[in-house]
């Protein structure tokens, strides 16, 4: 569900992207009000694994699409709204600046959909009420599923609303909507299940980690998180080194929705405004585009799709696990400043 500049206008991009802001502003003045020290290194590793997660399509049988986990209730159950905002800010931001996966101007608007409903609207009132105080499994299994969905529908709405909001009259608002919201549905049934999968891997290992998170506690030193810590790491570099091969090469929910209305998956890019500069800078930055040593044109990505499966790729596995060390760095860093900030001032 990464958008592409083409399908927003600068005005819609830019106003977007500056409520984002004020999003990221906000979680990180609430993290430096209750800030742990433990949950720097959970939040590294989580992204790491998230980034290298994002990197694998699955296909949804009989719709010739795919699609690939948002991880933003993963993020929020495991970290809390606002550092789960945070890393996943961080793991879109990489992705566009480095990988060239949605653009620049488009950044904002991702990182709202992909962030906001899953971290700030959907973990509160809709996860933690239906888990309550039971960490039974099954409670935990519907409360993904649950919850995933909701996060997907409202984001997937949200990307069909800025394109309306954009004048993008090719993409009928009707249309649209009636493609967009049933396969992001069928995507979300998917990742509410790996969810759930490891939320309840993280509940046997170290329940105390989801106590204290649900009760806006700080990790104590008696809670190690050191085993958890492991296997995400492991976890980023098998995904992003190896497993990354299997992904699927049908196009994703959205640009399989765009076809769909369209007739091709990419909208013309416009050649004035900033637009052009952004996409200018973004060729620059990206040094592995498309999660790859070269980027891929239109056509060779349709020749992928006949290709043998799965595409074995040194590009690929180098840009997975790359990626995710880079996502572990900028999130580490996003924390020791908020503590140095939350240390100045007390």
């Amino acid at each position: 569900m990464h958008m592409a500049d083409a399908l927003l206008s600068p005005a819609v991009g830019t106003t977007i992207w500056a409520g984002t802001l004020a999003a990221m502003g906000y979680a990180s003045k609430k993290m430096k009000e209750n800030f742990d020290d433990k949950i720097i290194p959970l939040m590294g590793v989580l992204g790491a694994f998230i980034f290298a997660a994002q990197m694998i399509n699955f296909t949804i049988p009989g719709t010739g699409s795919s699609g690939h986990l948002g991880g933003g209730m993963i993020l929020a159950i495991m970290l809390g709204p606002y550092a789960a905002f945070l890393v996943m800010a961080s793991v879109l931001t990489v992705q566009a600046l480095f990988f060239a996966d949605g653009g620049l101007l488009a950044l904002g608007c991702n990182i709202w959909n992909l962030g906001i409903y899953p971290c700030f609207l959907v973990y509160p009132l809709i996860y933690k009420p239906l888990v309550g105080d039971s960490r039974s499994p099954r409670r935990i299994l519907v409360a993904s599923l649950v919850s995933v969905v909701a996060a997907l529908q409202l984001g997937a709405f949200s990307v069909v609303v800025e394109t309306l909001w954009s004048g993008k009259s090719e993409l009928s608002f009707g249309t649209f909507v009636l493609l967009m919201q049933p396969i992001h549905l069928a995507i979300g049934i998917v990742e509410g299940f790996v969810t759930a999968g490891v939320i309840n891997y993280v509940r046997n290992a170290r329940p105390e980690i989801l106590e204290s998170i649900t009760a806006s506690r700080p990790l104590g030193a008696e809670i190690s998180v050191r085993k958890v810590m492991i296997t995400f790491v492991v976890l980023a570099v098998v995904t992003g080194g190896a497993l990354s091969w299997f992904a699927s090469t049908h196009p994703d929910g959205l640009e399989w929705s765009i076809e769909k209305v369209t007739g091709t998956s990419e909208l013309p890019t416009q050649e004035h405004g900033i637009a052009p500069v952004l996409k200018g800078i973004q060729e620059k930055t990206a040094f592995l585009p498309d999660y790859n040593f070269s980027p891929a044109s239109t056509e060779e990505k349709k020749k992928e799709e006949s290709a043998s499966w799965p595409v074995i790729e040194a590009g690929t596995s180098v840009a997975g696990i790359v990626g995710s060390a880079i996502v572990l760095g900028m999130v580490m860093l996003i924390g020791l400043v908020i503590r140095s900030f939350k240390r100045r001032h007390t």
